[in-house]
């Protein structure tokens, strides 16, 4: 991947991640709360960058600025770094890993059908009594697809090969967007 695509991508998910809305003064530590996850996709002529900011809070405050919320799941039998399927997950981390699981025993069921796990895997998680309740969405991509996981049901393929979960991600998302014909690849 080149490196000055990761940098303009790397400054944007810093620059969303400072514009967060600021929260209304708190009564207590864990009173409405701002969510502080960026994680945004970014596929341009063959390439997939992932890329998430790691900030980590509880209530209000920020606990860790260096979590690692993008994974990558090998493929079966491949021995290849480049490999396999990644997916980044915002909210929830013990949620995000039931779901990570989950999605690695779908894509075993089915290989090399990313789509079809993940449709798979959002049936489940919606009408499931257990995985109903999870808080967490996830983006998924590989070689061919990528795609964005919500509790809802939704299994949504971008447009223009961006997507972004977390709260920070609409701010991501649109300078992303301004700044995709200007990506080298």
């Amino acid at each position: 991947m080149n490196t000055a695509f990761q940098k303009i991508l790397q400054t944007s998910v810093r620059q969303a991640a400072s514009r967060r809305l600021p929260t209304a003064s708190c009564r207590s530590f864990h009173a409405t709360t701002p969510k502080a996850t960026t994680i945004v996709c970014v596929r341009k002529d063959g390439h997939v960058c992932m890329m998430g900011d790691g900030m980590v809070s509880q209530g209000s405050i920020q606990v860790k600025p260096n979590a690692v919320k993008i994974r990558r799941i090998p493929h079966k039998g491949d021995d290849k770094e480049h490999q396999g399927t990644i997916v980044g997950f915002a909210g929830s981390t013990a949620d995000a890993f039931t779901l990570l699981e989950r999605l690695e025993m779908k894509l075993d069921e089915y290989p090399g059908q990313l789509a079809r796990s993940c449709v798979e895997l959002a049936k489940g998680w919606r009408t499931d009594k257990y995985l109903r309740r999870l808080e967490a969405s996830l983006i998924v991509a590989d070689a061919t697809v990528s795609l964005e996981l919500t509790g809802n049901g939704d299994v949504i393929e971008s447009h223009d090969g961006i997507l972004g979960v977390g709260s920070g991600s609409p701010f991501a998302i649109g300078e992303l967007r301004q700044l995709f014909p200007f990506f080298p690849c």
